[in-house]
């Protein structure tokens, strides 16, 4: 049932186009994930986003192009392409009034494994989540991180190799969502193929090794994340002074000028080996240093940058 195609990627995008009447969504987007990636979709509302999954996942109808998952088409092979594929949308879906034992049981109705068949899988997701305990009661009576675990067991019923996740630590404390990044990482460790979509930045940037950026409907970055952060190349070094800041021609040359904050010094572009002796010259002036703090770019500052609007 999960086979694929020898040397296939993950997932294949070529030229996708998806029109909702005179509304261009997506805009001839092409991507590949490897197989075995964790690979981040990201772009503000609006940018095309959903969209492109939910034509990767068939809930939606492509105007134009192709997508392959592990080798099969996904619309002339749609049968065996959506079997590779788990989904954890980041609403809430599921039957108010079946256990969520049975919620996960019937899921795996859809992929045409029989209840006899799954009832063995479904235990061990609950236990590997930490729901077991809860598995005879609704839904409704979970608390918002275990409804966070349920999504995630409910997309893994099936053994799917590609696990798409949207957003799936929206609304979670910070506690949970570390909890749930070592899950991921586990999950992807042992094997299956992983895309994020995410607006917590900082959350793509630690888990995900591959990202692509979306904004109207174009894919506008596509690169490992590494390479990716290190595109605008900045680091700042915010030093808090006993008293305003007055330039010097030496201290302007090594990139310093002052802040909205007199007492507040910035040096742009500065290489941490040229940290010390930077603060040595202000300390040589008389200045009494109070903080400092250096800051290289990160994902969301590229990431601001591309999708600027």
């Amino acid at each position: 049932m999960n086979g694929s195609r020898k040397d296939a990627p993950a997932l294949r995008v070529r030229h996708l186009s998806k029109r909702y009447g005179e509304f261009l969504a997506v805009d001839n987007v092409s991507f590949e994930v490897a197989a075995g990636d964790f690979f981040g979709f990201l772009g503000p509302n609006g940018a095309g986003k959903t969209t492109t999954i939910n034509s990767v996942v068939g809930l939606a109808t492509i105007s134009a192009g192709t997508i392959e998952v592990f080798g099969h088409d996904n619309v002339r092979d749609w049968r065996t392409a959506r079997r590779l594929i788990g989904l954890a949308p980041q609403e809430y879906n599921f039957d108010r009034y079946l256990s969520i034992r049975d919620i996960l049981i019937y899921q795996a109705g859809y992929y045409g494994l029989r209840p006899r068949d799954v009832r063995a899988r479904a235990d061990e997701l609950l236990e590997r989540f930490g729901l077991a305990s809860k598995a005879k009661e609704t839904f409704v009576k979970l608390s918002g991180g275990m409804k966070r675990r349920l999504t995630l067991a409910r997309a893994l019923i099936h053994q799917p190799r590609l696990l798409i996740l949207d957003e799936p630590t929206a609304g979670v404390d910070v506690e949970l969502r570390i909890e749930l990044w070592a899950l991921l990482r586990e999950l992807n460790e042992g094997g299956s193929t992983i895309i994020l979509t995410t607006h917590y930045l900082e959350e793509a940037e630690s888990l995900c090794r591959n990202i692509a950026i979306i904004e109207g409907g174009h894919i506008v970055a596509l690169e490992a994340t590494e390479t990716l952060v290190k595109r605008t190349g900045r680091a700042l070094l915010t030093v808090t002074l006993d008293r305003p800041f007055a330039p010097t021609p030496s201290l302007t040359a090594r990139g310093a000028r002052a802040d909205g904050n007199p007492a507040i010094v910035l040096f742009e572009n500065l290489s941490p080996e040229a940290i010390a002796p930077a603060l040595a010259e202000l300390a040589s002036l008389g200045y009494g240093i109070e903080n400092v703090e250096f800051r290289r770019s990160n994902l969301q500052d590229v990431f601001l940058e591309l999708v600027r609007r």
